[in-house]
């Protein structure tokens, strides 16, 4: 059957480290931005040009609690600001497409034990949301470990005009849970009560999504999925202040490897696919050309 399919783009921030040269650090992800701004606009224009029709902004960690800890709270507006005007320049040098404004956890990635609870994540979100909002098409709350994680992100999106997609991240080994151990059933509830657009599974490996959606698919939402590309979350990376220099990169998941998988997606009906961490440009180009081979149409 033939599908339109809004393909996403492929990491960022490692795109970044890797063509700056330099070595990951706790900023990894957002101090190139004012070292070499040039370089996001080269990665967004990359994905582009393979396939992808939504660029992600590089706003996954520009949060002011994790700027706080590196010094650099005092340049979160320009932050926010190089990261949209990229997305949106890329966009416009294309001709088409659309921007999705990355929202990421509060503290720190896959630790849903040390966000705050969810009225007062919510007050702390208020600020991306409304700075990201006027600047993007859609909002995505992404790799969201537990629900009460999930909803204190969603409380603040959910005051935007904006579609809102919400994506969590499950377990290594049981695509059935979450992070933080509960079922990924037990979102169902909690999303009742919020306006969300779509939902996916995010920064997982790609043998767990499948499971995941099957989930997801009771929910009625457009569903879609962007795995990693890590052998798994290590116990080093869980601790306080990590690198993804913690993080070990697969070397069995090639670009058709990870189309392999994508496709499978597409048949148990997701229509937003993509790419997460060590998920690069080559990979996007052939899910790109697997989607259209497929018969289906890129949107």
């Amino acid at each position: 059957m033939k599908m339109e399919i809004t393909l996403l783009d492929g990491a960022i921030g490692q795109e970044l480290v890797n063509r700056s040269g330099d070595k990951p650090t706790e900023s990894w992800s957002t101090s190139v931005m004012l070292e070499n701004p040039g370089l996001l606009d080269l990665v967004h224009a990359e994905y582009f040009s393979v396939g992808a029709s939504v660029a992600t902004t590089n706003t996954y960690a520009v949060l002011f609690d994790r700027l706080k800890r590196v010094g650099l709270q005092g340049q979160i507006d320009e932050l926010w600001s190089v990261a949209t005007k990229a997305a949106k320049g890329a966009r416009d040098d294309h001709g088409s497409g659309r921007v999705a404004g990355s929202i990421g956890p509060l503290m720190a990635s896959y630790r849903p034990d040390i966000c705050p609870p969810a009225q007062e994540a919510a007050k702390q979100y208020a600020d991306i949301v409304a700075a990201l909002s006027p600047m993007v098409d859609v909002l995505l709350v992404e790799t969201m470990s537990s629900v009460d994680q999930a909803e204190g992100a969603l409380i603040a999106a959910c005051t935007s005009s904006k579609p809102v997609w919400l994506s969590v991240t499950v377990d290594d080994d049981d695509g059935t849970r979450l992070r933080s151990g509960e079922m990924v059933s037990d979102l169902k509830p909690m999303m009742s009560r919020y306006q969300v657009d779509a939902v996916l599974i995010n920064c997982s490996r790609p043998e767990a999504i499948g499971d995941g959606l099957e989930v997801l698919k009771s929910t009625g939402l457009p569903i879609g999925a962007y795995g990693n590309g890590f052998t798994r979350i290590s116990d080093d990376y869980l601790q306080d202040n990590p690198t993804v220099s913690a993080l070990e990169r697969r070397i069995d998941l090639s670009p058709a490897d990870y189309a392999g998988f994508a496709m499978s997606w597409i048949g148990q009906g997701a229509t937003i696919l993509g790419g997460c961490c060590e998920v690069g440009p080559t990979h996007i180009a052939e899910l790109a050309r697997m989607i259209i081979k497929g018969g289906h149409v890129i949107v």
